[in-house]
């Protein structure tokens, strides 16, 4: 019999555009929407393709979310009339000091960084002004693609960029491929923007790549989990701002901050971010924040409520002085995928559409034979997106810097109100923050393990429960999206040294170890991930990389 043949499998299509951008987040549609409209003011024509990895536009995207209509009010000046989902305005701001498990002190507002007042701001869902961004980018000739995650760069033989594939489909878990598999799709373009969110697995690659990074300050992230609660009609306060700092977290010696906003319809988002800075191995964020929702200042709210949405984000806060260079040879680097989020106003999406409509006008006038590409920098360092992060460059790095001190959150707060309140941020100073999150952790034998109370099904509940109410699914037979660099070398460093911190540090339940008596095995639950980009953070043997998996996989979001 002749020896039979492997099966072919089908070669990977490709399709050319002026314009690629990775991701359909605030930065990249806002891109997508300004390049149309320059396009169509100056009767040219355009071709502008946006992938999404979510199921849909908005299926990934979470954000506490305060919003700045400042960027959108140049985007689309009649936003109102086009209906953008704006709907509860800030009415009161209210900043506490949590003391411990039952005290608080409610500071002033006058004492408070003028950064974090919230006048003119809304209370938003930014999956929801994402899916209206994208509504209004088709209406100008935007081709969107949900489902369809970047996965590869493209490079030309000189190295400039050429576009992306996106992934495959159809592979087990095995790497083979399934009868559906399918390939992926070569999208060559002009210009590839990348707007993939903080920790994009793309932008940190070229970031690496073209040392991107090396003439600025290391790159600091949080993690913020967040939930949505359906409350009781007479607690409800439409317009009300909560933000908290100091407990749960000031316990541990970690630092962070706390939300509770007032939608409308009887909602309220709560939340809680921590610095990935924390030294104690034994920490979990996730237990941290069931335990916030108990101070009395919070579950006064919640108590008779009902919570009907879970989920978890990593968040860029390094600033302007960790922000790399963002111009590639044909792409450019934009919002958190730079890390343009303003952490002094705990805001992000007003400056990621800012940072999309720049790069925009650059990549408008380079397709056009009208300027480079550099054109994005230097337009970038004379708006007043640059204004407003130089303002507050120095926001983050004071926190930390006084956060390991007794009243450290006191004495950070002190800094930045003489330099936000009085100097409007023009002290002549530059705080460094040079050790990165990964770094951080100490021994575990320093600490004490932290004894977290079983939640109680009413205020706390547990990661199963939670990652449930995100609608999290990734098909269970393909490769796993979570990356070993090494195996048995980092895993055993994790667990005896720094008593295992994945299954910690992750909010869904992902990691857990097994055969802990003998050889210890780190079993990945991909399916669980939410797509937060935690474990790509502070794994302290960066041995986890987050890439992405097949398309629609991860969490679909509503509301948030």
């Amino acid at each position: 019999m002749p020896e039979q043949q492997p099966e072919q499998q089908p070669e990977r299509e490709s399709m050319e555009v002026d314009v690629v951008i990775v991701g359909a987040g605030p930065a990249g549609l806002s891109a997508a929407c300004k390049l149309m409209q320059l396009a169509e003011t100056q009767q040219k024509e355009l071709s502008v393709v946006v992938l999404e990895k979510g199921s849909e536009v908005g299926a990934h995207i979470l954000s506490g979310a305060l919003f700045e209509p400042r960027a959108l009010n140049e985007l689309f000046p009649d936003w109102k009339k086009r209906r953008a989902p704006l709907d509860t305005s800030v009415q009161k701001d209210q900043v506490l000091m949590l003391q411990s498990e039952s005290k608080a002190i409610n500071i002033p507002l006058w004492m408070v960084p003028k950064p974090m007042h919230n006048k003119g701001n809304y209370i938003i869902s930014l999956g929801d002004l994402c899916r209206w961004l994208g509504e209004q980018a088709e209406g100008l000739g935007v081709e969107i693609f949900p489902g369809f995650p970047a996965s590869e760069v493209l490079f030309h033989e000189d190295g400039s960029i050429k576009g992306v594939a996106t992934g495959e489909m159809g592979r087990g878990n095995d790497g083979q491929p399934k009868a559906s598999y399918e390939p992926g799709m070569a999208l060559q373009a002009k210009v590839t923007l990348f707007a993939e969110g903080c920790r994009g697995h793309l932008g940190k690659q070229l970031i690496n790549q073209f040392e991107l990074d090396k003439d600025s300050q290391t790159q600091h992230y949080g993690i913020g989990i967040k939930e949505l609660w359906e409350i009781d009609p007479d607690k409800h306060q439409p317009g009300l701002v909560v933000h908290g700092a100091g407990w749960p977290l000031a316990e541990h010696g970690a630092s962070g901050g706390s939300f509770l906003y007032h939608l409308g319809d009887n909602l309220v988002s709560i939340g809680l971010i921590t610095d990935l800075s924390y030294d104690n191995p034994y920490l979990s964020p996730f237990d941290e924040f069931q335990r916030f929702k108990h101070h009395p200042q919070i579950k006064g709210y919640l108590e008779g409520g009902k919570r009907i949405a879970y989920g978890a984000r990593a968040i860029t806060k390094g600033g302007l002085n960790a922000l790399p260079k963002m111009c590639l040879p044909n792409g450019l680097l934009i919002g958190c995928d730079a890390g343009t989020l303003n952490f002094s106003k705990i805001k992000g999406s007003h400056t990621a559409m800012k940072s999309g409509m720049l790069a925009a006008e650059a990549t408008f006038d380079v397709i056009h034979g009208n300027g480079d590409l550099e054109d994005y920098q230097r337009n970038f360092e004379n708006s007043w997106l640059y204004e407003e992060l130089h303002r507050s460059r120095n926001f983050g790095a004071a926190l930390h810097k006084f956060s390991a001190w007794k009243f450290g959150t006191w004495l950070g707060g002190a800094y930045n109100f003489i330099d936000q309140n009085i100097f409007a941020g023009k002290l002549p100073l530059k705080l460094t923050d040079p050790v990165p999150d990964h770094e951080t952790f100490k021994p575990a034998s320093e600490f004490e393990p932290i004894d977290y109370a079983k939640p109680d099904g009413v205020l706390s509940f547990d990661k199963t429960s939670s990652v449930y109410l995100s609608n999290t699914n990734h098909q269970e037979d393909q490769p796993t999206h979570l990356k070993l660099a090494t195996t048995s070398t980092a895993v055993e460093t994790n667990f005896k040294i720094y008593a295992g911190p994945e299954q910690r540090f992750c909010p869904a339940g992902v990691y857990e170890f097994v055969n802990t008596d003998s050889q210890p095995e780190l079993q990945i639950n991909a399916q669980n991930c939410v797509h937060c980009k935690t474990c790509d953070i502070k794994d302290p043997t960066k041995n986890i990389s987050w890439v992405s998996p097949e398309g629609g996989g991860g969490p679909n979001y509503a509301n948030m």
